[in-house]
């Protein structure tokens, strides 16, 4: 049984294994072999923790796995490229328990154009259509016909939304289904991704672990088009000029997850600033014009039209994980729409948290 795993910004660690029954009927890993191109320090000490990970019952997760090897390494052991918790999402992936981008087959899907609303309503029935097994895994860039703010699961409205801006600039706001904060949001504006996996291809990793592992190939698109991007723990991806994006996701209980990025391209901050509060503490921290500056648009960075954005966006995530053409079908938005009429146009859903 044989598992990979690259840690964001790390080396390739490798674990090849087999399954054992004890005599007490525990299935556990056995003849468990370490390898990779990480660095260690001293020569034995890859030995050493192979003996400490030998025998581990094969429902251990990635983090049991991980304090069983951090309690056996001594002072002098360096460990460089590698984490005791890359070790154990590896034996994981061995052991079946995690899927790889390579078991996967993906849809890479642009638009169409719609309703605001129903591109929040298709993060929460795409999910629903992947885990039934009537669409493939995908990542799903986002057209919207009208203007829009999307604030976080958990948001206050009233602490988020500025009213009169709202209706000055007739402005739909709706609440999405993960965490996270506002994201304003114009025709042309932003380019914004939901990507759709089960949630088995993030198993035993951090939060903190899993936005950036998720996030790898869009950091290589942005440098294709002359960005260069990192990520800034939690959920933020910036450049040397500033916070260009956010990050936010949603597991569900069906074993599939959403993970959705909204980056900026040419914002009206001015008109953002009209219709989001900024918190008093934001401006205490930033001052208001570095607030009004926070989100600094792709358009200044690349010069590329956004639309030639995207199509490297969508030629590096089909070459990185093989992913072939998909389409939203008019089933799929007769089912958002009614999702949309049902919750999340309603004022129960979008003023939840008041």
């Amino acid at each position: 049984m044989h598992g990979e795993y690259k840690e964001p910004g790390g080396k390739l660690v490798v674990v090849d294994l087999e399954e054992g029954v004890d005599d007490y009927g525990v299935k556990r890993a056995v003849n468990v072999k370490i390898s990779g191109d990480f660095f260690a320090e001293p020569e034995d000490v890859i030995f050493r923790l192979q003996d400490v990970v030998e025998g581990v019952p094969t429902s251990s997760s990635a983090s049991s796995i991980a304090a069983r090897i951090e309690a056996q390494l001594r002072s002098d052991d360096v460990l460089f490229g590698v984490s005791p918790h890359g070790i154990g999402v590896a034996i994981r992936r061995a052991l079946g328990a995690a899927v790889d981008w390579d078991d996967l087959d993906f849809e890479v899907i642009h638009g169409p154009s719609v309703n605001p609303v129903v591109n929040v309503a298709m993060d929460e029935t795409l999910v629903e259509e992947v885990a039934a097994g009537r669409r493939k895994p995908f990542m799903r860039i986002w057209e919207w016909d009208a203007p829009q703010i999307v604030i976080g699961s958990f948001q206050s409205y009233e602490n988020e939304i500025d009213p009169q801006g709202v209706e000055k600039h007739g402005i739909t706001v709706s609440r999405r289904v993960s965490g996270g904060g506002a994201m304003f949001m114009e025709p042309g504006n932003c380019i914004t991704y939901s990507l759709v996996i089960p949630t088995s291809l993030v198993d035993g990793m951090s939060f903190e672990d899993s936005y950036k592992f998720l996030d790898q190939w869009v950091l290589k698109a942005l440098e294709r088009v002359g960005v260069e991007a990192y990520y800034v723990p939690l959920n933020d991806i910036a450049s040397a000029y500033g916070k260009i994006g956010g990050a936010a996701q949603k597991r569900y209980a069906n074993g599939y997850m959403l993970h959705h990025v909204t980056m900026a391209y040419d914002i009206d901050a001015v008109k953002m600033l009209e219709c989001l509060r900024i918190g008093k503490e934001k401006v205490r921290d930033k001052g208001l014009r570095s607030a009004i500056k926070r989100v600094d648009p792709m358009a200044s960075q690349t010069g590329l039209p956004r639309g030639e954005i995207i199509e490297v966006f969508i030629d590096e995530f089909a070459k990185t994980y093989g992913a072939v053409p998909g389409k939203i079908t008019e089933a799929d938005l007769e089912k958002a729409e009614e999702r949309v009429r049902t919750k999340f146009a309603t004022e129960e859903w979008v003023h939840r948290v008041p």
